[in-house]
């Protein structure tokens, strides 16, 4: 009983991480959570665990390919390479470093609009498509974030239904 309290902190921690890394794209946010409600309906073997796990499962992997899908089709809706936001992550990536708390957010915009300006060699298109890209970006976040906190809250639903029935 102790080692199934442990794994179910230890899941929970890593399904905080998971929701963090949806917000702060460098950890694998949803496949972190799929993992951690894995390993917890491993380690509790019990009904309830099994359905957390598949509830909670679909709800993170809806999340990972809607926000995946949503960003795409509006980025090729506006025929925007995907070499502009690979610019702008590795940007993000570095202001990460270089400006503490909001480098991310900072360096992935500089980055997306350096790239479209250099694409297309006009400041004001180059605003538009980098806003575009920006706005896809944050929609998709938005969605897979929002069935995240689900997939979280299906696991601390069954957390309770386990250790009631236990």
């Amino acid at each position: 009983m102790e080692f199934q309290i442990l794994i179910t902190v230890l899941s929970g921690l890593l399904i905080a991480v998971g929701v963090a890394g949806v917000i702060v794209p460098i950890l694998p946010g949803s496949i972190l959570i799929i993992g951690s409600l894995l390993m917890w309906a491993i380690v509790v073997s019990s009904t309830a665990g099994w359905v957390a796990f598949g509830v909670g499962a679909l709800c993170a992997l809806a999340g990972l390919l809607a926000g995946a899908v949503l960003t795409g089709r509006k980025l090729q809706q506006r025929q925007i390479p995907g070499r502009s936001v690979v610019i702008g992550l590795v940007a993000g990536v570095v202001g990460m470093f270089v400006i503490p708390v909001v480098g991310l957010f900072v360096g992935f915009a500089g980055g997306l609009f350096a790239s479209e300006f250099a694409r297309q060699r006009e400041v004001r298109p180059a605003l538009s498509s980098s806003g575009a890209a920006l706005k896809a970006t944050g929609i998709g976040i938005l969605v897979e974030l929002g069935l995240a906190l689900l997939a979280g809250s299906v696991w601390v639903i069954g957390v309770w239904v386990h250790f009631a029935t236990v």
